[in-house]
């Protein structure tokens, strides 16, 4: 993800006396909540100071942030099918409006690691091509075919059934979003600066607290609205795809960075949303 969150408050002490800083304040699960909003979306979200960045409490109330982030895109579905609108169209318009909501950070990082992961010969030429903002004939590939196989797919689920479609978008979203830090729990950051490298250590005690609620969440979605084969195809989509971009990351980079961690989240979009059309 090369999209940056918005400047933290300064701890520096501005007395003379060398007094020592007060102690950083206790991130309250509202502030969590508004850290990921903040992080992941372009939403207004007050005039609150930008606390300092404390990914892993933000991601334990992540599935929070992410149906709120998730919201607008999904009633988008649910007007315009209530109205007949052609299916392709809705989906194309929803995703757009997700898009602009997120500041397309999935999209541009997808594209960045792209370009990276198989325009470079080596590490370091790789990490260097995806630090760089410009994109190249992958990149420009990584953005085009995200975003057609986002609309064939939700358009196809949007004229089966638009509420089944928003809200199992809504669940896709919610649990690529909260399942993409794996990497930043099992491999290393790639280099000392970038997203990635500032957001600091995800344990596996916070990963798998903001996991669990958003997994039941998406289960129960899918099982309700797909059904249980759909279901069981997902997930075992899911798990695959997350093990082999782990071991791809492993393989060309030996760690992960901020980028490739925004890709692997919108391929598990594509593929949950692929697994309910093939059922």
């Amino acid at each position: 993800m090369t999209s940056t969150p918005p400047p933290h408050a300064n701890p520096i002490n501005d007395n003379d006396d060398g007094a020592a800083p007060p102690p950083p304040k206790r991130l309250s699960a509202a502030d969590a909540i508004v850290m990921g909003m903040r992080f992941y979306s372009r939403l207004p979200t007050g005039d609150s100071p930008h606390l300092p960045l404390n990914f892993g409490k933000m991601i334990q109330f992540l599935p929070i942030s992410s149906l709120i982030i998730g919201v607008f895109p999904a009633l988008t579905i649910l007007l315009l099918g209530a109205f007949g609108v052609q299916s392709l169209f809705v989906a194309t318009l929803a995703i757009a409006m997700s898009a602009v909501i997120t500041g397309a950070m999935a999209e541009d990082a997808f594209g960045d690691a792209m370009d990276g992961l198989f325009g470079g010969h080596d590490v370091a030429r790789r990490l260097e091509i995806m630090k760089d903002s410009r994109h190249g004939t992958y990149g420009v590939l990584g953005l085009i075919a995200p975003f057609m196989l986002r609309v064939i797919t939700l358009g196809t689920l949007i004229a089966m059934s638009p509420v089944a479609a928003a809200l199992l978008w809504l669940a896709s979203a919610m649990i690529a979003r909260q399942t993409a830090p794996i990497v930043a729990v099992i491999l290393p950051p790639a280099r000392s600066d970038g997203a990635s490298a500032g957001a600091g250590i995800l344990s596996k005690r916070d990963f798998i607290s903001g996991l669990v609620p958003a997994l039941i969440l998406f289960c129960l979605l899918v099982w309700l609205f797909a059904g249980p084969i759909a279901l069981f195809l997902a997930l075992i989509l899911g798990a695959g795809l997350s093990a082999f971009w782990v071991n791809l990351l492993k393989r060309f980079l030996g760690g992960q960075t901020g980028d490739t961690i925004g890709a692997l989240q919108l391929l598990l979009e594509i593929a949950a949303l692929s697994a309910f059309i093939l059922m």
